[in-house]
């Protein structure tokens, strides 16, 4: 009986990995991050934060910060043909309470639309080829509280995503 218990103990932890370890796609431009200066640091900013980039990694280090901040950043990826972009604004509304807003933006824009290149007669026309753009959005929006309980400062996000593809997709 304990031989099997400790099977059934083992298929169980071994089974729990298996979830983290598969591929997911979705909205995963929001695994990207945010600010200069933590992408830098190669993401290792969790607890050391205290600007407004702390929105994205730890909303509850914005109860550190000694002023209003407002936060500018722009990456290319795949040789320049997607963006990615971040303004933040972060302030501490008084000794205990800050809170925070930021938008992330993931696009590749002037992607050619050739669908209609050919016209009803079987003509190429390269004037009716129109530019559109694929984007990601995220808005985030922060709220943090010093010495919550027992010297813990708590935060939280809310987390609003918009996707947009030229005009034919929304969501």
């Amino acid at each position: 009986m304990n031989f099997k218990l400790k099977l059934l103990f083992f298929f169980f932890v071994l089974l729990s990995f298996s979830g983290i370890s598969q591929k997911k796609y979705s909205n995963e431009f929001l695994q990207i991050g945010a600010g200069a200066r933590s992408l830098s640091l190669s993401k290792a900013v969790v607890a050391s934060s205290a600007n407004s980039s702390s929105i994205y990694w730890n909303p509850s280090s914005l109860v550190d910060l000694t002023e209003s901040e407002i936060e500018f950043m722009h990456a290319s990826y795949f040789a320049g043909i997607a963006n990615f972009d971040q303004i933040s604004y972060a302030k501490k509304v008084n000794e205990t309470d800050a809170v925070g807003v930021m938008l992330l933006r993931f696009g590749v824009d002037d992607i050619m639309n050739t669908a209609n290149l050919i016209d009803n007669e079987g003509n190429v026309d390269y004037n009716r080829i129109e530019l559109f753009s694929a984007a990601d959005y995220a808005f985030l929006f922060s709220y943090a509280k010093k010495d919550l309980y027992k010297g813990f400062d708590v935060g939280g996000n809310m987390k609003i995503i918009y996707r947009q593809i030229g005009d034919f997709a929304t969501s």
